[in-house]
């Protein structure tokens, strides 16, 4: 199968762990491990997520006191793009030397009339208690959130429309090349006269992996988090891990809107939209999650 992979930003550098380079690159290296596997049956595209990295970035851009004014949000993606691309770029090439791999620097359009320019939801840098990120929402004016036990920084989330190099991808990919892509859910651009345009936003990287999916003509689309699959009834004691399922199933329940509530939709949507699968997974389960032996494996 053809089969578009998301690993979670909150899975390379975990909750709670210090944003060094060396527990990052850790993680990179596990993650590679569970995709091998994968990559040995079936024809792979890796993307991932980028919010706890882009928030360290942005934390450092705006106390640096050698710059006027911090870097916007679509350089930090760009650099966390080529970061995170290199290490998993690395990883995957040294345990399958092998295969061809390919990190691709990647743009994805946006509107800048979407309303999510003005209602902050994507969680982005490390986790605070409520009173170190409510002082540093009033420092740096940021909006900051609640993300489980912790608190977090949000930022605009728009809508991915296009990805400016699906075809460079879908070129190396049908080449045979493992190609890593779309970081963070693209650097979010703007057309503007024919030019493209950055903008101050993340995009949610698993709307954007099944965008990516969808242009592709993927088979399955895979969504590898620091969680075990999608649970009933969040945060309360009876809760579940919702095994098979189908979209109608899941949008009749309510999911948190800066976390799971986007994977559940990019499943989603990538089912309703090609009659593939998805599965909702663990980050050491991927391909028992793609199987559908473990998380949520998601059917029409």
């Amino acid at each position: 199968m053809r089969v578009v992979v998301a690993l979670g930003g909150n899975a390379l550098l975990r909750r709670g762990e210090r944003p060094d380079a060396e527990p990052q690159r850790r993680n990179v290296l596990h993650a590679a491990e569970s995709l091998v596997a994968l990559a040995a049956a079936h024809e792979l595209i890796v993307t991932h997520g980028n919010g706890p990295q882009v928030g360290v970035l942005a934390v450092e851009s705006a106390s640096d006191p050698m710059l006027t004014r911090p870097f916007p949000l679509d350089h930090l993606g760009a650099e966390t793009q080529g970061l995170i691309g290199y290490w998993l770029a690395q990883a995957l090439r040294n345990a399958m030397p092998a295969r061809q791999v390919a990190a691709v620097l990647t743009q994805c359009v946006v509107v800048a009339d979407d309303p999510a320019f003005d209602k902050p939801t994507k969680f982005v840098g490390p986790t605070y208690d409520e009173a170190t990120a409510r002082r540093l929402a009033e420092q740096q004016n940021w909006t900051v959130t609640r993300d489980g036990d912790y608190w977090r920084r949000v930022v605009a989330s728009p809508e991915p429309h296009r990805i400016v190099e699906s075809e460079t991808i879908r070129m190396l990919t049908e080449a045979g090349v493992l190609v890593v892509c779309a970081g963070g859910g693209g650097v979010p651009v703007i057309e503007v006269a024919g030019e493209l345009r950055g903008v101050e936003a993340v995009i949610d990287k698993d709307l954007t992996a099944a965008l990516l999916a969808e242009v592709l003509a993927a088979d399955a689309l895979l969504l590898l988090t620091d969680v075990v699959g999608v649970e009933s009834d969040f945060g309360r004691p009876d809760s579940q891990v919702i095994r098979d399922t189908t979209p109608s199933e899941l949008r009749a329940r309510t999911f948190p809107a800066g976390s799971m509530g986007p994977k559940v939709d990019a499943a989603c949507r990538f089912v309703e939209r090609t009659g593939g699968v998805a599965a909702i997974g663990s980050l050491t389960e991927a391909a028992t999650a793609l199987a559908g032996t473990t998380g949520t494996f998601i059917h029409r």
